[in-house]
């Protein structure tokens, strides 16, 4: 039983020796792709025609793109209870609803375009 115990106990201490050997030859490997990963990310933001200029661009169409999908569907909604108010000028709420989709739609547009020409 002695002998078990010792034999248990030596068990454990080279798994502790050697586990630390093992923890730090991951712990060098991580910050080594850590530091890799650091210098792609610098070279990234001082690429002259790389960096921020795609995610900046990407924001402007995408945000663009939400706020027109938001404002028509603030005018529909709008003109579908004015429709349901007054029946009788169904026509000429329809048209104005039609005429500010488009303006909407337009601004929307240019927010594209600007974050197209962003990356560009």
């Amino acid at each position: 039983m002695k002998n078990l115990i010792i034999m248990i106990g030596l068990i454990f201490l080279l798994i502790a020796f050697f586990g630390d050997f093992a923890v730090a030859a991951e712990a060098a490997a991580e910050a080594e792709a850590a530091a890799e990963a650091h210098k792609k990310a610098l070279e990234l933001l001082t690429a002259p025609t790389g960096g921020l200029k795609g995610i900046g661009g990407g924001l402007a169409a995408g945000l663009g793109a939400v706020g027109a999908g938001i404002g028509i569907g603030q005018i529909g909604s709008n003109a579908v209870q004015a429709i349901a108010r007054q029946p009788e000028m169904a026509g000429t709420i329809g048209t104005n609803m039609i005429i500010t989709a488009a303006l909407v739609e337009g601004v929307a547009l240019f927010a594209v375009v600007v974050g197209i020409l962003a990356i560009l």
